[in-house]
């Protein structure tokens, strides 16, 4: 029933798995002899923050931190406002910020000097999707499993009105779904 809500479906749960394994390595990598902070961003990173951390091969610590800046709609406001803040300090800490999906770039600039002003040492942002057309800031994500188009795209974490987020594949809404036409 769900599928028929899809215009098209353009990455499979096992394109993400493959993709967020390789992601993760590069992560362990990067951050060997360390032990960085995960920050989730609720609610649409779960799934991928999930995912990826069951991968990483270092010592890691995790946090989370709500945000809001497109409510019901499929576009952001451009207002970002903390929801639910992090709970663990920041103070020289490596930040890996994990996303769903890098748009307008409003939320994770918004995020990166946040956290920056706080004193973390340094911040790389991780995501599942990165839509460069959508950039209103110049912000680009360190880790990215695709590059998507400028269409709206949901599943894997991904939302329309807070469904489709447990789909295991991401794909593109037909636009009668949000449109009601």
């Amino acid at each position: 029933m769900l599928n028929e809500d899809m215009k098209e479906i353009l990455f499979t749960a096992h394109d993400i798995e493959e993709r967020t394994i390789e992601i993760a390595k590069a992560i362990s990598r990067d951050y060997e002899g360390t032990v960085p902070l995960f920050v989730g961003v609720l609610k649409g990173a779960v799934i991928f923050f999930a995912d990826l951390i069951r991968h990483i091969e270092i010592p890691i610590e995790i946090d989370f931190i709500a945000t809001s800046s497109y409510g019901a709609s499929t576009q952001s406001s451009g207002v970002v406002r903390i929801l639910k803040d992090l709970d663990v300090p920041l103070q020289g800490r490596d930040v890996v910020i994990v996303e769903d999906i890098v748009d307008s770039g409003l939320t994770l600039t918004y995020l990166r000097d946040t956290l920056l002003r706080r004193g973390a040492k340094s911040i790389r942002i991780a995501t599942a999707f990165d839509k460069p057309e959508g950039r209103k800031v110049p912000i680009v994500p360190d880790y990215f499993c695709f590059t998507v188009p400028n269409l709206f795209i949901v599943g894997y974490g991904l939302d329309y009105a807070e469904g489709y987020r447990h789909l295991p594949y991401v794909g593109v809404l037909k636009e009668s779904v949000y449109t009601h036409e």
